[in-house]
């Protein structure tokens, strides 16, 4: 291809010059689109950084299009409605009505493959009800709680800003104001654009973004001052997150600006590390009395940790020490191995953690066993987007469901799958303030209201399908092969290690 570029561009050259001189003078402009392209073709026959586009001057350029615009193409062109990962278009789409307050209703019967072994499906009764309009809550506090939390069945999960824009978090805080639901910061700390008037539950993870000291360790008195925000319902400590368990963050020079140092209680224009755990977490009991003490700090209002299960021993060895102890938190997180995040390593989103089902069944077991299961909440993280998958995760253990991807699609993301380029075309997860121009806050927090209002009504229906009123009704009997979905976790956890909570 090399030696057909040359021969090709000397013939183009020189039929040109014979063209503008035989025929018409005019034939020279031709020459503003062909000697453009034998230079660039020059160049690229002697660079040595792309062995494509050295072999193929011209016509590399085009694999480099395709490649560019391969999601988009996948996704209009050859996925089908229940392909797309990590999320289908029908699922995507269900999100899309029921934020838009439109029909959600689907025509012609299933499209997936009931005659699969993962087919799992809802035992309905023959005594169906009809939904109640008490939505049901869950109040979150133990015993150590001064200041419990009555909180919604579906909430926004942890998204900081800089990750998503500032028009996202508005809408989004918006929408969890006017919906009566809670609004997971993240853990890039409480902006400016989180106290539109929602509830919020404040994260903080081994940056201590928002409540560090210049060295970057935990600064009690910074806590103390932004937990007493009245907008701070909870909060969340993070130890471990399901897409990237393990890993810290970084917080590149370039979008450190002013805003976010600020915001986050860092100098501007430095990379900023965040170590993979907690720099005085060790053992088991600094965890406990480290969440003791933000419980104390922020005057007794519930306090938890978020965490991916990965050692179960490590877990089994918590929980003994907050029986010995007598400190638990007020609830646990547990984010699934599937959990989303706006970049990560494509080793750690494959291949570390557990995911959320059997990680849900293991800690519910656990703090049963020990007695901790009525004072400790568990909320489960990862792919809840349906009713479906809120009763499902209800089941299985959890008391409440976070949803952050689920959230986004509401306020307008097309799982472009940019996330970690700046450059989301929807404007949601950006910080370029041209592309977050698209996201109008007013009508994604009424979409935001809408998604949230239309799925917890789906829970309802479901519910009164099954002949219930209320989510604390829930069993795993109620499932398909709910019956089997324990065995689940002697898939992930030896006997002996079940032996020991039993």
């Amino acid at each position: 291809m090399r030696h057909s570029f040359y021969k090709a561009a000397v013939f183009l050259v020189l039929l040109i010059a014979a063209l503008a001189f035989y025929i018409d003078h005019s034939w020279l402009y031709a020459y503003l689109v062909i000697l453009p392209l034998v230079f660039t073709g020059v160049y690229n026959r002697v660079q040595g950084k792309h062995a494509i586009l050295r072999n193929f001057p011209i016509l590399g350029y085009f694999r480099y299009m395709f490649e560019s615009i391969s999601p988009e193409i996948q996704q209009y062109f050859i996925e089908r409605n229940t392909d797309g990962k990590p999320f289908s278009r029908n699922h995507r789409a269900l999100v899309y009505r029921r934020a838009k307050n439109v029909n959600d209703t689907h025509p012609f019967g299933t499209q997936h493959d009931l005659d699969t072994e993962e087919y799992e499906a809802l035992r309905h009764s023959i005594y169906a009800t009809e939904p109640v309009t008490d939505i049901p809550r869950v109040t979150i506090g133990s015993s150590k709680c001064l200041q419990p939390y009555s909180a919604s069945v579906l909430n926004i999960s942890a998204m900081s800003y800089g990750s998503l824009s500032k028009n996202a978090i508005m809408a989004l805080n918006k929408g969890a104001q006017k919906g009566g639901f809670y609004h997971n910061t993240g853990e890039g700390s409480i902006s400016d654009y989180h106290l539109m008037g929602g509830d919020l539950v404040w994260q903080i993870g081994t940056g201590y973004f928002g409540c560090r000291t210049e060295d970057g360790d935990f600064d009690p008195g910074k806590f103390a001052e932004k937990a007493a925000n009245a907008a701070v319902k909870m909060i969340e400590l993070k130890v471990s997150q399901g897409a990237k368990p393990g890993h810290g963050g970084v917080l590149p020079a370039a979008k450190n600006n002013e805003e976010i140092a600020r915001i986050r209680g860092v100098k501007p224009h430095t990379t900023i590390l965040s170590p993979p755990g907690h720099r005085h977490v060790k053992k088991p009991e600094d965890l406990l009395h480290f969440i003791q003490q933000l419980r104390e700090l922020s005057k007794g209002k519930p306090v938890g940790f978020k965490l991916c299960v990965g050692r179960t021993e490590e877990f089994i060895d918590l929980v003994e020490k907050m029986k010995e102890l007598e400190i638990w938190p007020d609830f646990i997180t547990v984010d699934g191995a599937e959990g989303g995040t706006g970049a990560a390593p494509l080793e750690f989103s494959d291949f570390v953690g557990l995911p959320l089902e059997p990680a849900l069944i293991f800690v519910h077991r656990t703090l049963e066993k020990y007695g901790l299961r009525n004072e400790v909440k568990i909320i489960a993280s990862g792919k809840v987007l349906s009713a479906f998958s809120i009763l499902r995760r209800r089941a299985l253990g959890a008391d409440i469901c976070n949803s952050a991807r689920a959230f986004m699609f509401s306020i307008g993301c097309i799982q472009a799958l940019r996330c970690n380029t700046n450059k989301c075309p929807a404007g949601v997860a950006t910080t370029d303030k041209m592309l977050a121009k698209g996201i109008v806050v007013e009508d994604k927090a009424e979409r935001v209201y809408n998604f949230h209002r239309n799925t917890v009504h789906a829970v309802m229906e479901l519910l009164g399908a099954c002949g219930l009123k209320h989510t604390d009704e829930i069993t795993i009997e109620m499932f398909v092969k709910g019956d089997e979905m324990v065995a689940l976790t002697n898939k992930y956890f030896p006997d002996s290690v079940l032996n020991r909570v039993e």
